[in-house]
């Protein structure tokens, strides 16, 4: 090879180093699209309406870049004390970042968003907040932990006996609901919101029904890690730097509440005042799903959905509602 032509494979991988991000996931290279919009942890609301106004209109396919708040909305800190635990205001509690607006984004169609990266801040904390969680009348006490992180950190000292892993993901995300009251951003609904699904981390593409004009998504609440359940009312509660891709569906498959896949699996949710509820309207929708995309007849898909679905809980406490997903193995389905 002449020294003109390796010059210009130089500077051609330069080029296109340029053009993204890289980063390691457990030794695997993984390319970060560059982001053609940035919005900071101050852009940010904690209701969900039709009338709050969009930071930003963008184009079907744009990546995005945002910084998020922690839960409290900075009203903790690394250095806080039950004393400013017990002084929390809820009314700022999760702010969002957006709400982004997506050209020809119209009710009735769906937007497709592909967490890209999700880069751990440099604190976190968890608390037991009396009156709330799963076990609320059995935990009458304040209760608070801080947490710092390392660039890179892939678990977390919860004492000096017991690590817990690390798997940073939005606690929410979602698309504006069709009506202009200002409705709280704690119960999860058919917009999205409150999901605290922790497989709804990096790597996964979430659909969503869109209900209003330009969609308006927003995102935050971002969980350092949690465990299925979310049961004490808190993960370790983190701001984050998240970049994100959104995309619009027009004529696509019609959908009542968000779903969301892997490169392992297809994922429905559902979301109900009980489990139970819960629980059925999660298996309606896969059985919908495998009718609709996989041409199965509805006896087969509710078979199937026993053999090989998996029904999830993925947060108990945001009253009044419960969120189960059912998660369907892409290998059973020939998906490769």
């Amino acid at each position: 090879m002449k020294i003109s032509e390796i010059n210009f494979s130089i500077l051609l991988i330069v080029l296109l180093l340029l053009g993204c991000e890289k980063q390691q996931v457990e030794g695997d290279t993984t390319v970060v699209p560059e982001a053609d919009y940035s919005l900071n942890a101050d852009q940010t609301h904690n209701r969900w309406s039709s009338t709050i106004e969009p930071l930003i209109k963008v184009e079907s396919g744009s990546v995005i870049e945002v910084a998020t708040e922690d839960a409290s909305d900075q009203q903790l800190s690394p250095e806080s004390t039950i004393e400013d635990l017990k002084n929390l205001d809820f009314d700022p509690i999760h702010p969002l970042t957006g709400p982004v607006y997506v050209e020809g984004a119209e009710p009735g169609d769906l937007i497709k968003v592909k967490l890209h990266k999700i880069e751990l801040g440099d604190w976190g904390w968890t608390a037991i907040v009396p009156g709330f969680g799963f076990l609320a009348d059995d935990f009458n006490e304040p209760y608070l932990k801080t947490f710092e992180f390392n660039k890179g950190s892939r678990e977390v000292n919860f004492s000096d006996d017991i690590s817990v892993p690390l798997n940073p993901f939005p606690g929410v995300m979602g698309v504006a609901p069709a009506t202009d009251s200002m409705l709280s951003t704690i119960p999860p609904r058919a917009n999205g919101g409150n999901m605290d699904d922790p497989h709804i981390t990096e790597g996964t593409t979430v659909y969503f029904p869109v209900f209003v004009e330009g969609a308006l998504f927003s995102i935050g609440d971002a969980h350092a890690t949690q465990g299925l359940g979310e049961v004490c009312g808190t993960a370790i509660e983190a701001p984050m730097r998240i970049v994100y891709e959104i995309e619009l569906i027009k004529n696509g498959r019609s959908i009542q509440e968000p779903q969301y896949e892997t490169d392992d699996y297809y994922a429905v949710t559902g979301f109900g005042t009980t489990i139970d509820e819960a629980a059925k309207k999660a298996t309606r929708y896969m059985i919908d799903y495998l009718v609709e995309e996989h041409n199965m007849n509805r006896n087969d898909a509710y078979a199937l959905c026993s053999l090989a679905g998996d029904l999830k809980i993925a947060e108990v406490v945001d009253v009044p509602h419960m969120l189960v997903t059912m998660h369907m193995p892409k290998e059973v389905l020939g998906i490769k």
